[in-house]
């Protein structure tokens, strides 16, 4: 799709990864000047270098200081914010358990990042959009582990859950100022993360990967550029009237099972 936002300003977590990526450069495509944000410097700074109105910004948001500098530098530059996409995240490799043997360090790790980060990015974010007095969007990247359970990831799926209902909350809480909040609930998405876990020739569980695609009606995992498509979506200006919703982007994955 295509929608005009030009004067808007986009703030995105998790920027240099390959969902942020393309992320931003869907957002940029359409007219939006955008913060190319992330833990990884030399990513985002790449990143920002490939388009035409953007500001790398290195942020940690489990540390409120770090998230404090990102939005000031970017108050300095464009002396606005209307859209925040809480992107970043993280899940676990090595710790693929049941929840009665899941370490304690690994929990808080993804917990403190998924769930308390994006809290933490969202409270940061919010102060400069709100005076502003004109409104704007917050896109939370949750996911269908946090609609359908899935094992031996208790500490994401929990995470992810949390996201979706502070979604709702926020919405609530925030559309009265103007503010509207949704969430994307990504599926199976073909990133470095999941060629590592699936999709790669040294695929860490490659041998459950064709009764996994059989279980999504489109049979094939999606791609950054189709999480972006949405993320666009709920960025542009007519998509006015939408609050407190959670969008699956799945390929059909939760909505019902393939017998």
């Amino acid at each position: 799709m295509r929608s005009d936002l030009t004067g808007k300003v986009a703030f995105v977590t998790g920027a240099a990864g390959g969902i942020g990526r393309g992320i931003v450069s869907r957002l940029a495509a359409n007219g939006a000047s955008v913060i190319v944000a992330d833990i990884n410097e030399e990513g985002a700074r790449d990143v920002a270098a490939s388009l035409p109105d953007a500001l790398a910004v290195t942020v940690d948001i489990r540390d409120p200081a770090s998230i404090e500098r990102a939005v000031s530098a970017t108050m300095a530059i464009y002396g606005r914010l209307d859209i925040l996409v809480n992107n970043a995240g993280v899940n676990t490799h090595a710790h693929r358990v049941n929840v009665d043997q899941f370490p304690d360090d690994e929990w808080g790790r993804i917990v403190g990042i998924d769930l308390d980060g994006l809290f933490r990015m969202s409270r940061g974010a919010l102060a400069p959009m709100l005076a502003g007095g004109r409104g704007g969007r917050v896109i939370n990247i949750a996911s269908v582990v946090g609609l359908a359970a899935m094992r031996l990831q208790s500490p994401f799926v929990a995470a992810k859950a949390g996201i979706i209902h502070l979604t709702r909350s926020m919405a609530l809480e925030l559309g009265p100022r103007g503010v509207l909040t949704n969430a994307i609930a990504p599926g199976s998405i073909m990133t470095e993360g999941t060629k590592a876990l699936f999709y790669g020739a040294e695929g860490q569980f490659q041998a459950k990967t064709k009764a996994f695609m059989e279980h999504i009606p489109l049979g094939r995992p999606g791609t950054p550029e189709e999480i972006a498509e949405a993320v666009l979506f709920l960025a542009a200006p007519e998509s006015s009237y939408i609050n407190g919703q959670i969008l699956a982007v799945d390929g059909g994955w939760t909505a019902g099972y393939m017998m």
